[in-house]
């Protein structure tokens, strides 16, 4: 994998792009008695939206690019109450937090639609050791369905 691999990724463009306005934008206006404290949160719910599709994106079953994309969706959900709570308190204003919002809004439908497609296309889904997987059931006892190593199955008690 490589930035340019990344880059054409739309909902990763779009993100980062998010990211990037969150510190340009609401940043700067929150109180320097926030720095430590509301800053460092926004700042790092609102960078790890892109890294989560990253992240995602550089692991070859797509159920783990799933994971990471559901991931990203937390992290913007995070930071659009963040955001939130930084209007109703009077850091933003009405029009930064209305932009922040559509934003996001748009964003949030990029990666449900970047999850839809995963699932549909299930990229990886031959890859070797995409064929295990580890159930929890309410005994908490987990069990491979395959071990990837040996023709022999696996099973591991808690």
């Amino acid at each position: 994998m490589s930035i340019k691999n990344l880059e054409s990724l739309e909902t990763w463009r779009k993100a980062q792009a998010f990211a990037l306005r969150v510190y340009r934008e609401v940043l700067p206006l929150l109180p320097t008695e926030e720095k430590w404290s509301l800053c460092q949160q926004i700042r790092r719910s609102a960078t790890s939206i892109p890294a989560n599709i990253a992240e995602g994106h550089g692991r070859y079953y797509y159920q783990d690019n799933v994971r990471f994309c559901y991931n990203a969706r937390g992290s913007l959900e995070e930071t659009l109450s963040h955001i939130s709570f930084c209007y109703q308190i009077g850091y933003v204003a009405e029009n930064v937090y209305r932009e922040m919002e559509q934003d996001g809004e748009k964003l949030s439908q990029l990666i449900n639609g970047y999850i839809g497609y995963l699932k549909r296309s299930k990229q990886g889904a031959s890859e070797p050791g995409s064929n295990h997987a580890i159930h929890d059931s309410d005994e908490s006892e987990y069990t491979f369905d395959e071990d990837p190593f040996s023709a022999n199955s696996a099973t591991i008690e808690k």
